[in-house]
């Protein structure tokens, strides 16, 4: 199991690199979308939360693709900073809204999806982390509900009275021109219907390239969300996903504290499933209180998951895969979000260190036996 750590797009400097590595880390999953364009709900100083209704931003410039050359730029000054890329995580909305709404530009963006995973595995980048939702991540609110009174977010109720706006889609704006009003509901049996395409035809591409596709679970995990349906808000609505195209590169992006929200399931057992069928790409985790749709977001060892019990999981199946924390409060210091993720990283770490510490243990136990 590895120790990592996730950064957006402003994030990816030197210095961030520098404090990943202080911290412990090895490995780092990049967001390359810029969740923040031109949008006044997100500080850049924290993970991108927005408000309930109002949209994180703007997304990249329709058709403009990530490059081979950028992409393993970004790598090598990962690597020399003595880290290592594990994933990039969520695509631009600018290049895939038409695959989410099923939209006339279904089939162009499609080949851009497609020539974005083949660079991918050109740049040597082993997964893609993605989101398969058309609200996206919405309907959080902020407050200081964590220990100490740090700054964290949560839910605190139904998002359904404002629709999604046109021209919209993932909580980002990929059309500032569209037509006022708002989209049309589509129904639970569609939005699986145009998953499932999505991975017929993006999963042989993604083996050819050596490239791991990993679903996110909906977060907030609601039925609906803006009155438009969700995928997986049920820990058991994973296997779906994996049993719709069967191979080592339809893969999950197993989040913790989005299982933790959800109404159902045994979130121990979830997590031993399938790290047992060998499906995690990667781990996100966090700590909640409550359950949706009113939950609100911990510090790592202050809400109701063990962790402890998850991580020695994931060890006990031998995950070799990379854990980072997702989000986390707010710190009263000077750097908010580097001090709430050194926290986090250090609580990992001392845990990481304790499991390996038995398992070195047992294995003399059973070779002096």
């Amino acid at each position: 199991m590895k120790l990592g750590l996730g950064l957006y797009r402003h994030m990816l400097t030197r210095e961030y690199y520098d404090f990943a590595r202080q911290a412990g880390c090895t490995h780092v999953v990049i967001h390359l979308v810029d969740y923040f364009r031109e949008g006044g709900a997100n500080p850049r100083n924290n993970q991108p939360t927005g408000s309930k209704y109002e949209l994180w931003g703007v997304a990249g410039e329709q058709g403009k693709l990530w490059t081979v050359e950028e992409m393993r730029r970004i790598r090598a000054e990962i690597e020399e900073a003595g880290l290592s890329l594990a994933a990039i995580e969520n695509l631009d909305p600018a290049i895939w809204h038409d695959v989410l709404l099923n939209g006339p530009k279904r089939a162009e963006q499609m080949e851009d999806v497609k020539t974005t995973i083949r660079r991918m595995g050109e740049a040597g980048i082993p997964v893609l982390g993605y989101n398969f939702s058309i609200a996206g991540v919405c309907g959080r609110v902020s407050g200081p509900w964590g220990r100490g009174g740090a700054v964290t977010v949560g839910m605190d109720g139904p998002v359904e009275d404002v629709a999604v706006p046109n021209g919209s889609v993932w909580n980002m704006v990929y059309d500032q021109h569209a037509a006022e009003g708002f989209l049309p509901p589509t129904t639970h049996a569609e939005l699986w219907r145009r998953l499932e395409a999505f991975l017929a035809e993006v999963i042989p591409v993604a083996e050819q390239a050596g490239v791991r596709l990993a679903l996110h679970p909906d977060d907030p995990p609601m039925p609906t969300m803006r009155r438009q349906p969700r995928l997986v808000y049920q820990p058991y609505m994973y296997q779906r996903v994996i049993d719709a195209m069967p191979s080592k590169s339809n893969a999950l992006e197993l989040c913790v504290g989005t299982l933790a929200e959800m109404t159902e399931g045994d979130i121990y057992k979830a997590v031993e499933d399938y790290c047992r069928q060998g499906k995690i790409a990667y781990i996100h985790l966090r700590n909640v209180k409550g359950k949706v749709p009113r939950y609100q977001e911990t510090f790592i060892d202050d809400g109701e998951v063990d962790m402890t019990r998850i991580l020695t999981i994931l060890a006990r199946n031998s995950f070799e895969g990379v854990v980072i924390p997702d989000h986390t409060p707010q710190m009263s210091c000077s750097a908010p979000w580097q001090a709430g993720m050194a926290h986090t990283l250090g609580y990992i770490a001392g845990v990481l260190a304790m499991l390996k510490k038995e398992q070195v243990g047992e294995l003399g136990a059973r070779v002096l036996g």
